[in-house]
């Protein structure tokens, strides 16, 4: 379906996300195709036969891969927020200690009938923020001192609806459900690897049959390993269009999301994070290797340009940066409400928060 606007742009993402998540079981049958192909290798059986030896071993295979993704699953179910805050060195903070960002997201939530996420602040200079949590009434955001140090009203507000568009859409579940089965496929592949050098000491005895059948599934596990890895990450590309989207449905104000994209281009890096939460970062630079299959995020400039086209968004272009003011957070624009500032009446982007 074409999209033509915002409404059809967020149904498009949302078809394109159940999609690639159907391409992890494909992979997985794939992986336990190539650990069965490893199984048979040394019974002196043909390409032919082993081919064939392979795909009946196949559905006793399956189920043990499927367990194994259930067992990951339940681990990650049960740890994933201290697993998340020891390795971003987050900390959870209250109204009192952080008033402009507290009361800056409860007016969002509180203008759709959503949960008062978690929050907490990485003390950082960059710019980024992530959502987590496994569900709409356990979710949390984190943000960077940096990202509140260089926003203003409008675009924390942005910013946030953004993040609060990640829980409201499952985003940190799919995730989770993306990184289990890539996992799964990471872990036989090296399975398979180990195995070759475990054929290898039987190639005096049949070295062509066993070989190429071992060969086969090497190269069965590189392709399924490598496409796991494009699927995970086309996936969070997908869904930062959509909470791009959201964000603009939560505050409607396109202006206010672009801008914050352009102050968080060149900011955003954070070395320090592992690759799986890399993917739930706000923005991310690309790797060096890999290009668009391997990266996290789509461009910046790409996500502008949707936010122009399909929410009618206006592009400044690229922005100075501007110092940031100190402690912004310790006097809000708005002290006995601490909301979010309305956008100036020269916009037609005028955020309905606080009304």
């Amino acid at each position: 379906m074409q999209a033509v606007g915002l409404r059809t742009f967020i149904w498009n993402n949302a078809w394109k996300t159940g999609l690639l998540l159907a391409g992890f079981p494909l992979l997985l049958c794939v992986i336990g195709y190539a650990l069965a192909l490893l199984a048979v290798a040394g019974q002196g059986a043909s390409i032919e036969e082993g081919l064939v030896q392979a795909a009946q071993l196949l559905p006793s295979i399956l189920p043990l891969a499927l367990a194994a993704s259930a067992v990951w699953f339940g681990i990650a179910f049960l740890a994933n927020q201290k697993i998340i805050d020891l390795a971003s060195g987050a900390h959870e903070v209250t109204r009192a200690e952080e008033p402009r960002l507290w009361n800056t997201l409860e007016n969002l939530c509180i203008s759709r009938g959503l949960t008062m996420p978690r929050l907490a602040i990485i003390e950082t200079p960059e710019r980024n923020a992530f959502a987590s949590g496994l569900s709409r009434k356990k979710g949390a955001v984190t943000v960077t001192r940096g990202l509140l140090q260089a926003l203003d009203e409008r675009e924390l507000a942005a910013v946030l609806g953004h993040e609060l568009s990640h829980i409201r859409y499952g985003d940190a579940r799919t995730a989770v459900v993306a990184a289990v089965f890539a996992g799964i496929i990471s872990m036989v592949a090296e399975l398979l690897f180990r195995g070759m050098r475990w054929g290898g000491g039987r190639r005096d005895r049949d070295r062509g049959n066993a070989g190429a059948l071992i060969i086969i599934a090497l190269l069965l596990a590189a392709l399924a390993y490598v496409l796991s890895i494009g699927l995970r990450f086309a996936l969070s590309r997908t869904r930062e269009f959509s909470a791009d989207a959201g964000s603009v449905e939560l505050t409607q104000d396109p202006d206010a999301m672009i801008s914050a994209l352009r102050k968080v281009a060149g900011h955003a890096e954070m070395p320090g994070l592992p690759g799986p939460m890399q993917a739930m970062l706000l923005d991310a630079p690309p790797e060096a290797l890999g290009g668009n299959l391997l990266a996290t995020h789509p461009p910046l400039e790409a996500r502008i340009a949707a936010l122009v086209r399909y929410a009618g968004g206006r592009d400044a272009g690229p922005q100075l940066d501007a110092p940031a003011a100190p402690n912004p957070w310790a006097q809000p624009s708005h002290p006995a409400q601490g909301a979010p500032a309305r956008a100036p009446a020269t916009s037609p982007w005028v955020s309905p928060l606080g009304r």
